[in-house]
């Protein structure tokens, strides 16, 4: 193949529209998660519908939207092009956030709660992919990184616009119109010309299957996703039932789920901010993999510890947790740049959606462990899986940074 000439600017036109249709993307899972019960309670369901009824029925529907979005996505990004996948995704998207703002009854709202699921399963990894084909080796690192930490503040912007704004309907315009607005800046961005390469080739792209069927392509995809598991059991278990946790660990305070996520995700913000700039200052994705996971642990240790402490050290302890999970950026420059450009936005796409797909199988095997253990040991039983299979994982997982990846996938 061709060596192509690639912009050199880490601020470029595809790195602006990917980093914040991520923005857009992470703002609309946070408001789905801030507004669910107001939004529901104002359809008139009752809280015992809300906990077990309709409102774990939308959980799931939009979790399955992202789970086949991100497959049907990835297949498009590597057969039809990643500008395809950053148009079709955040059109669908924007659509179906200002279709929440419209709903009457729930059947409208599981609706497009899994159309807004299937579309926002394509941003990210398209967005990674392209950032990570047009900037030169030693710099897409900065790109990814900026991607990343656009996009994860979205959670702080969501969780602020809720709280000002009120109406949850208004919200869901908000985050639709900021969609919307971006597509005006897609038509600016240029396709990877390293995918206009292999598209002008007789190479197969976009196998899903071609995934499974090579072992060593299997075990290589398998770690890429396993990478992910300690971030969303830190958000998806431990800060999402922060108020549970705080009440067993005698808290001081009442503490609030929201305001816990809220901290969080700046802590994430900050950590994918960091994270990326160590990758480059020390060359390596698996050195700072394994620092951040090691610090994860950490972390986790000092939380299901924090046996009467006051409502601002638990809060603080939350920023810092959510600083030590703020691998998003590197877990998912990893995964793009781990397979062939035939496959890259295949992987790109679905390995991040996997990883969120993962939250429901870590719900079920912590409530089973607590079947035996308290809740925090369960908690801390839990960790250790969710730690110990991706600290494995990066061990063993190659390193990526540097790497060329003008190079196709033998299918």
């Amino acid at each position: 193949m061709k060596t192509e000439n690639r912009s050199v600017s880490i601020l470029n036109i595809a790195v602006i529209v990917a980093s914040l249709g991520y923005f857009v993307d992470i703002y609309d899972l946070l408001l789905f998660t801030i507004v669910r019960v107001p939004s529901l309670k104002s359809l008139g369901l009752s809280q015992e519908e809300i906990d077990n009824g309709a409102g774990l029925l939308l959980i799931n529907i939009q979790m399955v939207g992202l789970l086949i979005g991100g497959i049907v996505w990835g297949i498009i990004g590597d057969k039809k092009g990643r500008l395809s996948v950053l148009f079709g995704s955040i059109l669908i998207y924007s659509i179906a956030n200002i279709a929440n703002g419209f709903v009457q009854g729930i059947n409208g709202y599981v609706l497009w709660r899994f159309v807004a699921g299937f579309g926002l399963a394509g941003e990210l990894g398209a967005g990674i992919t392209l950032v990570s084909e047009i900037l030169p080796k030693e710099k897409r690192g900065y790109g990814t990184m900026i991607v990343a930490t656009v996009g994860v503040s979205g959670a702080v912007a969501a969780n602020l616009i809720a709280k000002l704004v009120g109406d949850w309907r208004i919200c869901y315009f908000i985050g639709g119109g900021l969609g919307l607005a971006l597509l005006i800046l897609r038509v600016s961005v240029m396709e990877s010309q390293m995918f206009n390469h292999v598209k002008a080739s007789a190479t197969t792209r976009g196998s899903f299957v071609a995934l499974f069927t090579n072992k060593t392509r299997f075990l290589k995809y398998l770690k890429c996703m396993l990478l992910g598991a300690p971030t969303w059991f830190v958000v998806g278990i431990l800060v999402a039932f922060s108020n549970k946790f705080a009440s067993q660990l005698q808290v001081q305070g009442a503490v609030n789920p929201g305001d816990a996520i809220a901290f969080c995700y700046a802590g994430l913000v900050l950590g994918d901010l960091c994270s990326g700039l160590l990758s480059q200052l020390l060359k390596s994705r698996r050195k700072v993999m394994l620092i951040f996971l090691v610090f994860t642990a950490v972390m986790v240790g000092i939380y299901l510890n924090l046996h009467g402490a006051a409502m601002w050290v638990f809060y603080t302890v939350c920023f810092v947790l959510g600083f030590s999970v703020g691998f998003w950026a590197i877990f998912v420059t990893i995964a793009a740049e781990s397979f062939g450009t035939n496959l890259r936005a295949t992987v790109a796409t679905t390995v991040p959606n996997f990883a969120r797909g993962m939250l429901p199988l870590i719900s079920i095997l912590f409530v089973q462990v607590q079947h035996y253990f308290t809740y925090l040991q369960s908690g801390g039983i839990v960790a250790i899986i969710c730690i110990g299979i991706a600290l494995i994982a990066a061990w063993k997982i190659e390193e990526t940074f540097g790497k060329d990846l003008n190079y196709v996938e033998e299918i």
